[in-house]
This record gives C-alpha cells, structure tokens and sequence, in this order.
C-alpha cells in the first residue's frame, strides 16, 4: 500500500499520476486509508490538522507515487441571492452557526440542512439541492502546509 506524507504544490506536476476524489469531510482526515478511482489502496499520512483542497498534489514515501486530490461531488444546498446585500446576510447568518460554507461572488455552498434552508428561503434566497463538489472555507485560522 503506498503511503503518502508529503503535500507538494499543484504545478510540481509532471506526467501521470493517480487520482483520489474525496468529500470535503474526508479532505479533513490526515490520517486515513482510502481507495483512488481505479481501486489501489492508499495511505494518507500527513501532519494532523492538515486540510486538503481541491487539486492538492501528494507524493507517497519512499516511492515518490504522486496523487492529485479531487473535491468529490456530494449532496449540498447552493444558495442565490437576488441581491449582493442578501448574499452577504446569508453569509453573516450562517457564520453566525459555524457552519461550514463555500463563498464565491455569486453563490454561497453549505451541506444539506433542512433547518438552515428554510431559514433561507424565509429570507427570501434561492436555495437549491444538487450534487457539486464542496470547498467550504478553512475559517479564521485554516492554514496551508
């Protein structure tokens, strides 16, 4: 099983290498066995706390195997907003819960919530369940490695 500890930067990468999609709870885990696409068994061993993103390049020890990490698409609510101000409240409310959300310019991701989305659509926003890949945001104190 190849065992991957170090994290590189994305433009390292040179040729092939394995894939590995994971949900962004899973992208949480530093310490875990997972299965890549094509079904070979790995090892994450990286430094705890770390969180990985999407397009993350790991490189397995002593082998030198890379493999990239892939936000894999889950079940999420994707919240519009008629307004910028709307979005930007939305933001606020549910920072205001510490829930975990993807902000972009025109939308807002958070994981399904029937609480959460009626509070939304009260609000007045569209709100719409789909599977998409999920980048929530690391917070105030989220680093990279």
């Amino acid at each position: 099983m190849l065992t991957f500890t170090q994290r590189l930067a994305p433009e390292r990468l040179q040729g092939d290498c394995l894939a590995l999609s994971l949900t962004a709870e899973e992208r949480t885990r530093s310490r875990r066995q997972f299965e890549t696409e094509d079904g070979q068994v790995v090892y994450l061993h990286l430094a705890r706390g770390t969180v990985l993103r999407n397009g993350d390049l790991l490189k397995s020890e002593p082998e030198g195997q890379l493999l990239r990490v892939l936000a894999k698409p889950e079940p999420v609510l994707t919240v519009r907003a008629d307004t910028e101000l709307e979005l930007l409240q939305a933001a606020y409310h549910l920072g205001n819960r510490h829930v975990p959300l993807e902000i972009t310019r025109n939308f807002l991701r958070l994981a399904p919530d029937p609480v959460l989305q009626d509070l939304l659509e009260k609000r007045g926003l569209h709100v719409v369940a789909e599977v998409q890949p999920f980048q929530p945001e690391m917070g105030a104190y989220g680093h990279s490695h």
